[in-house]
């Protein structure tokens, strides 16, 4: 993840606050997405009680928190302190603590083979270099743990202008796919692989795709202030989002 990253989620925080954070704090069912798909309905995490998790680019943490809650031991990791800032005012005012650790994604100081669970929602998933977060990723799994991430779909990263919101045509390549400099967010850095390329790297990591579960806006779902380049008309007609579950081998 790039310091230019690390500026805007500076920003960002400032910005929103803690009332964000608070509303997904709140939430007691694990929902994926923008448009909250209950995990429920997915069964893409199981059982996670007695877990040792991590999560990489936990922004305000209430992923972790989610997980916290069903019995997971988790530690959250994201470069920001403004970030962790928020997630430990949320600790406080939800009453539920777990480990909160400074460190890109691509860098996290925990030993090798210490955890069951890496998961990412638009944290390293999204802002850092899969070259380096997804072996930094597999180093971190004990032999059967898994890595979870959700991000952007493919289609839709080759459906976004430079500026504005995702359209119903192609605007990108495909071939050549990996880093995306957004304009409107002051140099900020994105990253994204298609899907065979990330199916190599992955399985070149020791990592055995269980599934690739593209992500549907539900009827009742609204387009978000805060996601405005994707439509929920445009989300229920392709996968705005998709997750993509790995076992270590």
């Amino acid at each position: 993840m790039s310091e230019k990253n690390v500026e805007l989620w500076t920003r960002t925080n400032a910005e929103y606050t803690d009332a964000s954070a608070r509303e997904s704090w709140a939430r007691e069912e694990f929902v994926w997405g923008v448009f909250a798909v209950p995990e429920a309905e997915l069964g893409i995490l199981g059982d996670v009680d007695g877990v040792d998790a991590v999560e990489l680019g936990c922004g305000t943490a209430y992923c972790s928190a989610w997980l916290a809650r069903r019995g997971a031991r988790v530690v959250g990791v994201d470069p920001t302190p403004a970030q962790l800032d928020t997630a430990r005012r949320m600790q406080e005012e939800f009453g539920l603590e777990f480990p909160l650790v400074q460190a890109f994604g691509e860098r996290v100081p925990l030993p090798d083979a210490s955890v069951d669970l890496v998961h990412s929602e638009y944290g390293a998933s999204l802002w850092a270099d899969p070259y380096e977060w997804i072996p930094e990723a597999a180093r971190l799994l004990r032999p059967g743990g898994r890595l979870v991430f959700l991000r952007n779909s493919t289609l839709s990263m080759l459906c976004a202008p430079d500026v504005g919101p995702v359209e119903e045509r192609l605007l990108r390549p495909q071939f050549g796919m990996h880093r995306l400099d957004w304009p409107e967010n002051e140099g900020a850095v994105e990253y994204h692989l298609p899907h065979g390329e990330m199916i190599d790297l992955l399985r070149a990591n020791g990592l055995e795709i269980e599934r690739l579960v593209e992500l549907r806006a539900p009827e009742d779902a609204e387009t978000h202030w805060y996601y405005e380049h994707v439509t929920v008309e445009w989300a229920r007609k392709w996968p705005a989002e998709e997750i993509w579950a790995a076992c270590r081998r």
